[in-house]
């Protein structure tokens, strides 16, 4: 979960609207329900086994040194893309389990450490007898919620990982919508880099912790096995895997593609271009990539910049089968409704998003089915299924969440530098795929760096606006100085004509 963008997990009260579609292929009365919903409620091979990745590396089905096996990892997550990913870990001394969000879009390693209404139990520092405080506070705000608390240290056992590392930990002691009704986690697992820790980079991120003190491989790859599922199903969630070392073969088919990251902060990425069905949006590359293009596992859906967003709406609104969409839909402030037994998805085209592949000079596309997009929330009387739209506007950047990760197998290889895509094994609905990968294409009709020219790293802002800011007070006290000097009565005493009482800040 980037800062500043969406999720954790998306949220809002919606009016659900059923609409009829023009023509005859297939109508349904007009109908509006009154009722609300939650979007928010919107993962024994030998140690040496390889599989060849479509010429850019190798899979392992356990790291070279045999320290982990990756097949005890398999399905080791719970959850969905609504409610979140998340997996049981052990911290403390005795040992207190406690379900943590999979989050690659940030860098703390965070827990409840105090109760809240909507969580069922808490990190208890007091109780763990190998806690240590360092007496730091940290606060971090994300686009949907906030929390406050303090630095701390402890032993965190992870499963199918030996030994105990110690790891960073911030005790949340304070939280504005952070933990929502109807999760089923209390703590959340940063897997990005340094650059974003709070409150500074000098924090060890988790997953840097853990490759330094067990020797695994700098690498952990992630399947979430969400696609098509209700938010409000109250089946089990479908879950997934965390691999931590390595990749996990069984887990994906066909050919891992890589694409290189960026710049180490968020794992930032460089989107070529877009396309809606086989129409190409032909909008500069550099659109795609404004602020930045980053994936994200703790945002639920496909956020693109606005001019993008723009562009896909009014794509998927000429080539659906549907017309006369309502903007709320799109907006994400409705829902559309069919009978039940009837899915929309049959009216609406793929999307695929062009990434670089590691020789510069190529592209490959990820492709997702309408499944992955148009996303079942609920059903209204036992009558009518209701479908939210899975992408959303930002102002903060192209956001690869979710919405498409559910589609593919993603490995984060930070040795390598690189991000992997392959189609993932429980990416199917109704017994259909819903992603592919094709490639190689050639990347020469676009530019050569995408992603220059970009706004600055968020860190570097920060420090600008602080620096302004000192500036800014240092201006306004000599002014108030001058003023309240000008307005003194002959006591010396401040009258009530100064600036102090008619221009005080707001």
């Amino acid at each position: 979960m980037a800062y500043h963008k969406g999720y954790i997990p998306f949220r809002a009260l919606f009016i659900m609207l059923c609409f009829g579609m023009a023509k005859s292929l297939y109508t349904i009365p007009l109908k509006i329900f009154t009722g609300t919903f939650n979007s928010s409620l919107d993962l024994d091979l030998t140690p040496l086994k390889l599989i060849q990745a479509s010429g850019n590396g190798l899979s392992l089905a356990s790291d070279p040194a045999g320290i982990v096996n990756f097949l005890d990892m398999v399905t080791n997550l719970q959850g969905d893309s609504g409610r979140g990913y998340y997996m049981e870990m052990t911290l403390g001394t005795p040992g207190q389990k406690l379900n943590i969000l999979v989050d690659t879009g940030s860098s703390n390693f965070a827990v409840a450490a105090a109760a809240h209404p909507f969580i069922t139990h808490f990190f208890n520092t007091a109780l763990s007898s190998t806690y240590q405080s360092t007496g730091r506070g940290v606060a971090v705000k994300y686009t949907q919620g906030n929390w406050e608390g303090e630095l701390g240290t402890d032993h965190v056992r992870i499963p199918s990982i030996p030994g105990t590392p110690t790891i960073n930990i911030a005790t949340i002691l304070s939280s504005n919508g952070f933990f929502l009704p109807g999760v089923n986690w209390q703590g959340i697992l940063g897997l990005a880099y340094p650059l974003l820790a709070q409150p500074d980079s000098s924090v060890e991120p988790f997953f840097n912790s853990v490759v330094r003190q067990t020797g695994i491989p700098d690498v952990f790859s992630l399947q979430m096995c969400g696609a098509g599922l209700s938010d409000s199903t109250t089946a089990d969630p479908a879950g997934g895997s965390l691999v931590m070392g390595g990749v996990e073969p069984t887990l994906y088919s066909g050919s891992m593609w890589y694409t290189p990251i960026k710049e180490e902060w968020y794992y930032q990425v460089e989107v070529l271009k877009l396309e809606v069905g086989d129409q190409n949006l032909n909008l500069d590359c550099k659109e795609y990539n404004q602020d930045k293009a980053i994936v994200d596992s703790g945002t639920t859906l496909l956020r693109l910049p606005v001019n993008v967003f723009n562009a896909v709406v009014e794509a998927i609104s000429k080539t659906s089968l549907i017309q006369d969409f309502t903007s709320g839909f799109w907006g994400g402030t409705k829902l559309a409704c069919w009978l039940k037994g009837e899915t929309p998805w049959r009216f609406f085209p793929k999307l695929s998003i062009y990434l670089r592949a590691t020789n510069n000079s190529q592209s490959f596309k990820i492709s997702i089915l309408p499944q992955l997009y148009i996303q079942p929330i609920t059903d209204v009387d036992g009558r009518l299924d209701c479908f939210r739209f899975g992408i959303s506007s930002s102002a903060n950047g192209l956001v690869i969440g979710a919405t498409v990760m559910e589609g593919f197998y993603v490995v984060f290889d930070r040795a390598e530098k690189r991000v992997g895509f392959a189609v993932s094994r429980c990416a199917v609905n109704g017994g259909l795929a819903v992603s592919e990968i094709l490639g190689p294409f050639s990347s020469a009709d676009v530019a050569s760096d995408c992603a220059a020219g970009g706004l600055l790293k968020e860190p570097l802002l920060w420090v600008i606006s602080y620096a302004l800011m000192a500036v800014c007070a240092v201006v306004l006290l000599i002014l108030l100085l001058l003023l309240s000097c000008r307005h003194r009565d002959q006591s010396g005493e401040i009258t009530d004509e100064s600036s102090l009482v008619r221009h005080r800040i707001k």
